[in-house]
């Protein structure tokens, strides 16, 4: 009698340790596989990214987390009034977050706040409108600035706390990262990209 329970128990304690070996290739096989998923998407297609500081206000906040499309801009090319992150010219490890302005092959005419673009289609020139500036600002940055191509003037939205394409200069296309796609913290503000197109005057 005493050997039968002697047996149950062992044939007990070897299936509870098969068991746990069981549960532990099972989590293993769960990491794996999110990892499998997640890193390419990561690596490839989308990435999170947290704001810092207040050169995109009121659009983006200070710690508000955005995830950033990295494959649209393989596929296509950035367009006017779209957010997107890049590398600093003057420092790539630091990443950047502004909004298109100006595209490859404009003139870019900055004149007391207002933002003027020349290109084929307006020779002469036509105000761009920012209904994502609270206000025009007069900071005194005057300017002319003529794209070439492969060559994006950005600025931000709190236009006398940015320091953007007015202060550095322009921003070439190899540093872009991708275009902010959605805003997923704070939920009740969240955000999905918009682009501007310039009004005939």
């Amino acid at each position: 009698m005493n050997e039968e329970i002697r047996r149950e128990e062992s044939f007990v304690k070897t299936q509870e340790n098969e068991n746990k070996k069981n549960s532990l290739w099972e989590l293993v096989r769960v990491v794996l596989l999110a990892v499998i998923i997640v890193l390419p998407i990561r690596l490839f297609i989308a990435q999170p990214f947290i704001v810092s500081g207040t050169s995109m206000v009121p659009t983006f906040h200070d710690s508000e987390y955005l995830i950033v499309d990295e494959i649209s801009y393989r596929l296509d090319e950035p367009k006017r009034g779209e957010v997107i992150v890049f590398r600093f010219p003057h420092n790539p490890s630091v990443f950047y977050i502004k909004r298109v302005i100006g595209l490859p092959g404009e003139t870019i005419n900055i004149e007391k706040g207002v933002v003027t673009i020349k290109n084929e289609e307006n020779p002469d020139g036509t105000e761009l409108e920012e209904p994502y500036v609270s206000a025009v600002v007069d900071d005194g940055r005057d300017m002319s600035v003529e794209l070439k191509e492969n060559e994006y003037f950005v600025m931000g939205d709190n236009r006398n706390r940015s320091s953007d394409s007015r202060s550095w200069g322009i921003l070439p296309k190899d540093l872009l990262i991708g275009r902010v796609y959605l805003r997923l913290l704070p939920f009740q503000q969240m955000y999905i990209r918009q682009t501007y197109i310039l009004q005939r005057q």
